[in-house]
């Protein structure tokens, strides 16, 4: 069973996945801060390719795809970083990132590499449903890889229903049209639009992301999601001066609770 399904299978409530930027803060921290991210007790790992676009983060995440890229980090060297990791972190990874750089590395190579180093999903918000069915779904299965869409406040019922028919570990829920660290706090309006999701009882598990960014909005999109997805708070910590995994685990547990 893949390793998201997996975790899906066995904890349905306040899972949560935490994103970095690969490359960031330092070249080689990739796997230093994974091992620190399973340590101090996050379900997922979501991991950044660094991009020079983009387009679906705000400017915290935009910030450190440019200190990754400015640090040499690239999708071959993240690979050589990652080929040992699963000697050391045993909990779901994801690779989060925009279709052109795999394009570019070739889809089948970057799927075979993803299976070889244990990667267990892929995060592609420029990919429509309609390509990834029709182009990579079968190259996405034959190597184990899970493709999790994303939908938002704006999404229609229709469209929910046919994602939540089409996706296999869990639905990423955006909270609002906005970039990824746009927003703090959870409004009345969210938590209308999150108690809509849930009542819909999709087949599939739902994480928040988008304005997660402390134990207050942790807990309120658990209250209506299976768990949710830290970023832009994430890259804040481990931007701060001090020793990277106290910084982490300082801050996991500040989360959790």
């Amino acid at each position: 069973m893949n390793r998201i399904e997996e975790l899906f299978s066995r904890k349905s409530d306040r899972i949560l996945n935490v994103y970095f930027t690969a490359g960031y803060p330092k070249l080689n921290d990739t796997t230093k801060i994974m091992a620190s991210l399973e340590q101090s007790g996050a379900d997922l790992i979501e991991i950044g390719i660094p991009f020079s676009d983009p387009i679906a983060d705000g400017p915290t995440i935009q910030e450190s795809n440019g200190v990754a890229l400015d640090n040499g980090m690239t999708l071959k060297l993240l690979f050589d970083q990652l080929a040992d990791v699963r000697s050391k972190v045993n909990i779901p990874i994801i690779l989060m990132g925009y279709i052109n750089p795999i394009v570019q590395y070739g889809v089948e190579a970057f799927c075979q590499k993803c299976q070889e180093v244990g990667v267990d999903g892929l995060i592609l918000p420029d990919l429509p449903m309609f390509e990834y069915q029709e182009v990579h779904k079968p190259v996405f299965e034959k190597y184990g890889l899970l493709n999790v869409f994303l939908i938002t406040p704006q999404t229609s019922e229709n469209r929910i229903r046919e994602i939540d028919n089409n996706s296999r570990g869990f639905i990423y829920m955006v909270s609002s049209a906005s970039t990824t660290g746009a927003k703090t706090g959870i409004s009345n309006e969210q938590e209308t639009y999150f108690a809509r999701i849930k009542d819909m009882n999709l087949k599939n598990p739902t994480l928040i992301g988008f304005g997660i960014s402390n134990k207050e909005t942790f807990d309120k999109a658990c209250r209506n999601a299976n768990g949710a997805i830290i970023g832009s708070a994430f890259i804040k910590a481990i931007s701060r001066e001090g020793e990277l995994s106290e910084n982490i685990n300082e801050f996991i547990q500040s989360v959790k609770g």
